[in-house]
């Protein structure tokens, strides 16, 4: 898809651009690491644990990038929707960890993929559709697969899964939509959409590469002990 400069025609769909050009990657993600493991419901608790300790940064990242941009007019519409997942998995870690998750590590993944999402904040901050697309529909899609899974396997409590919950939204299916209508109206106003599309396949390899890091820092937890 071309670039789109402000006075072009830009994409009809930025959510659908998205989806075509991170296809491929979006399925090596689920065959990867933790992820695989959570999907075919054989995931430990720790590696849950290290998972979400290391989405926290880039959640942290992502919110704030937003807030920072609730006056852009591409990023008004998706600043104004507090979906708040940081509070949601730190709140879950502190039941996990028995109130104190300091222990946890960053992995160096982790941190690449926090750094990234801040770096996408800088300028105009429109990179940042790419990474709310990411998360945020994946957490509304298969997020809620997800919750069910890890109920199961490890056993996890509700209070330790409200990351899956939105609790201002009585309708998740209404709220993806409204999203995705976000997300789309973001994409009409930006300057490059292109670019957009390029960094939704960034974020795609670094949730890959951190769902690696997290299983071969528990395997070799496992190895050491």
């Amino acid at each position: 898809m071309p670039a789109a400069s402000a006075d072009s025609t830009a994409p009809v769909s930025v959510v659908t651009a998205l989806y075509l050009g991170t296809k491929v990657l979006h399925t090596e993600a689920e065959r990867s690491g933790i992820i695989k493991d959570m999907l075919r419901g054989d995931v430990s608790r720790k590696g849950y644990v290290l998972l979400q300790r290391n989405l926290l940064a880039a959640y942290q990242a992502l919110e704030a990038g937003l807030e920072s941009h609730r006056d852009t007019p591409a990023l008004a519409a998706l600043a104004q929707y507090r979906l708040d997942r940081a509070s949601a998995i730190q709140a879950d870690l502190n039941v996990l960890c028995d109130g104190d998750f300091s222990a946890v590590p960053m992995l160096p993944a982790g941190e690449a993929y926090a750094k990234r999402i801040a770096d996408a904040a800088k300028g105009d901050g429109e990179l940042l559709i790419a990474h709310a697309y990411t998360r945020y529909l994946g957490d509304l899609s298969g997020g809620q697969i997800l919750k069910r899974l890890l109920a199961k396997k490890p056993g996890l409590a509700p209070e330790e899964l409200s990351f899956y919950d939105f609790p201002a939204y009585a309708d998740l299916a209404a709220l993806k939509s409204d999203y995705r209508s976000a997300l789309d109206e973001a994409g009409k106003l930006a300057k490059n959409p292109q670019a957009i599309i390029d960094e939704g396949s960034v974020a795609f390899q670094l949730n890959t590469d951190l769902s690696w890091a997290v299983q071969g820092a528990i395997e070799a937890e496992q190895v050491a002990s």
